[in-house]
């Protein structure tokens, strides 16, 4: 059932990236694929060039920074295992509602290396946290650069960034309190459940509170396998901050490559950061639809509607569309080879 659910989830999200791309080419009036490979071509190169690395980077740093949290708790691998790890995870977060599948995949083949369940979950736990805080310090950052540049999104879009704001907020408020206070954070979640199924507004409160009775067991390893490890757990934030960055950075890189103008790069940039808070946590594969709305009225307030769907177009196909089939294709040809390395193991061991 669960590869059922997969294959399905699959299936709309390529449905969805088609609808969403039909959308924004449909009301793009004069501009075409030709169009946007003309604009590439004679863009200036070296900004370009960053743009792309920069879309690059989004896979690259994650790999490192989860190498550099193994890394800290005694499992070393090989840094293309690092990249492995984080392609799974970019890949299925991008074909499965609200990022659930991408976890799940990064921890299969981490396991399939040799490392235990339980240092996995670690891993992935305190990488998820270092990621949401950059999120948050990106937002932070938007709002130092340009006050007044929130106020120039359209009212829905002001919606799903508030949203984001509140959410992602809520989730490093609850996550610094479970590293100061967590079993009385925990004490409190299970006395929530126990009232809600007291007030039969939720059923069955058993496998919610098993669930949180997991989750617990893995706060307690996290916290004794991650205690006295600060300058790990910093330079795995960097990481994190860096590969938010990177993605961020995109938009800003190929507005330049295509007008040689640096006066709005940074508006560009911290337009950018807004953006992602506010599709962040949007229950929609990859943000389909929502994300590409959210670019094209950020960059609206900054340029000519044209020029910010041109712009749109072409940031969201490296930032995410070209980034989400590279990890694809670099995840499923390593999990071909480790596949084929274990029939010639198997094959050993029957001789």
């Amino acid at each position: 059932m669960d590869k059922k659910k997969r294959i399905m989830w699959m299936l709309i999200s390529f449905a969805l990236a088609g609808l969403s791309i039909w959308a924004v080419f449909a009301s793009a009036g004069n501009i075409s694929i030709r169009s946007l490979i003309d604009s590439l071509r004679t863009s200036y190169k070296l900004p370009c060039v960053l743009g792309v690395l920069c879309a690059g980077g989004f896979i690259v740093f994650e790999g490192l920074a989860i190498s550099t949290l193994l890394k800290g708790v005694g499992y070393r691998r090989n840094p293309v295992r690092g990249q492995l790890y984080s392609a799974a995870d970019i890949y299925f977060s991008a074909v499965t509602p609200s990022a659930s599948g991408g976890q799940p995949a990064s921890a299969f083949f981490m396991m399939q290396d040799g490392i235990p369940g339980g240092v996995t979950a670690v891993v992935l736990i305190m990488n998820l946290i270092l990621y949401t805080i950059s999120i948050v310090v990106l937002g932070i950052a938007s709002v130092f650069m340009n006050p007044k540049l929130f106020f120039g999104f359209r009212p829905l879009s002001k919606v799903f960034i508030i949203a984001g704001i509140v959410v992602l907020g809520g989730l490093t408020f609850f996550f610094l309190m479970l590293l100061k206070k967590g079993s009385s954070v925990f004490r409190t979640l299970e006395r929530l459940i126990g009232f809600l199924h007291r007030k039969k507004i939720i059923r069955k409160p058993e496998k919610k509170l098993e669930k949180l009775k997991k989750a617990e067991e893995d706060y307690v390893k996290c916290v004794s396998m991650m205690k006295g490890k600060n300058m790990v757990i910093i330079r795995a934030f960097i990481w994190n901050l860096l590969q938010r960055g990177a993605q961020i950075s995109v938009p800003m890189w190929l507005y330049y490559a295509l007008h040689r103008d640096q006066g709005i790069v940074t508006d560009i940039f911290a337009s950018q950061c807004l953006i992602n808070i506010g599709f962040n946590t949007v229950p929609v594969p990859g943000a389909m639809g929502v994300a590409d709305y959210l670019m094209v009225d950020g960059y609206s307030s900054l340029m000519e509607r044209e020029e910010a769907l041109r712009l749109e177009m072409l940031s969201r196909g490296f930032q995410f569309y070209i980034c989400v089939a590279v990890s694809g294709i670099f995840m499923m040809a390593c999990y071909l080879i480790m596949k084929k390395r274990r029939g010639i193991k198997d094959n050993d061991r029957r001789i």
